[in-house]
């Protein structure tokens, strides 16, 4: 391959079209028309003799050879971004996008405010906002694909910088008018209960079935859902859900929800920013580390 006529820009397409799965949304993100973002593709198979990818009715899958190329080639373009970066970086000014890993926690809790605080400082900052559920986030940590995640991480590799954000308590959440809600909260009443589990939290609340056991009673899970759907339901019931009280305060805004303490000690929740330490000396991932903690604290 003749590398002195590659188009570089070639290979950004390639990694737009393999994270988004798609050829319209990759050319929204990189602001080209579809036709030209084909073009674009179909000159990158011609170079290495490769379909890359295939159209199928859930979007593009790529091939072997596109997997095979999609790890070194996210190496190498984020390594080009972070080179080119200017020595000091000016928010006002900037015009790059962030990828940011977000557990449901931090999805309910802290991205409306960062939204809004990189918006004010940065407004041609664009941010993607990924479901940490669905990746494997060392992995894009480690190939530069993600920025930062935060999220709930047990014993991670020194190649990783992390800092603490948050600390959250488990309450019980249930409608305004509920019965269990009118007095303090016994352990006997709140086993009792028709109690949901959320399906999408990833939290561990087994403290909660070994704590009823040791006062000799236990729960009964009536009903397994998402987080988006806790609000609604739990306003239309007399079940009870044990969510983390930043979100439970998030629910009672937007649905006729309250929550009580819990009639046990509840374990203590971290949430952390986690990082590659090879970004640690880049200004403009220095910047994005500290609006995240700024607004963690403002929380």
């Amino acid at each position: 391959m003749n590398w002195r006529a590659f188009d570089l820009n070639l290979l950004v397409v390639f990694e737009a079209v393999m994270q988004d799965g798609s050829v319209t949304r990759a050319g929204k993100r990189l602001g080209m028309s579809q036709p030209a973002l084909s073009h674009a593709l179909n000159r990158l198979r011609y170079l290495v003799k490769d379909q890359l990818f295939i159209r199928t009715p859930t979007g593009m899958v790529p091939t072997p050879r596109a997997e095979q190329l999609a790890l070194p080639l996210r190496h190498a373009l984020a390594e080009m971004q972070r080179a080119l970066e200017p020595e000091t970086f000016v928010a006002a000014q900037a015009n790059r996008r962030f990828s940011i890993a977000i557990n449901n926690y931090a999805a309910i809790v802290m991205a409306a405010p960062l939204v809004a605080a990189v918006a004010a400082a940065a407004p041609l900052v664009q941010l993607d906002l990924r479901p940490s559920g669905t990746l494997d986030v060392f992995d894009l940590l480690d190939s530069g694909a993600l920025d930062v995640a935060i999220g709930t991480f047990d014993t991670v590799g020194e190649r990783f910088g992390s800092t603490a954000l948050l600390e959250d308590r488990f309450v019980a959440v249930m409608r305004r008018e509920h019965p269990a809600g009118r007095s303090k909260l016994s352990a006997e009443a709140f086993g009792a209960l028709a109690h949901v589990a959320i399906s999408s939290s990833g939290d561990d609340t087994g403290f909660i079935d070994r704590s009823l056991a040791t006062r000799g009673t236990k729960r009964r899970i009536a009903l397994r859902l998402p987080y988006l759907s806790a609000g609604p339901v739990l306003a239309k019931s007399d079940m009870v859900a044990t969510l983390s009280r930043r979100v439970a305060e998030a629910l009672a805004r937007g649905a006729a929800v309250q929550f009580r303490e819990l009639p046990f000690t509840s374990p203590m929740v971290r949430t952390s920013m986690l990082w590659h330490r090879k970004l640690d000396g880049y200004p403009a991932h220095r910047w994005l580390r500290d609006v995240i903690a700024s607004v963690s604290r403002g929380l």
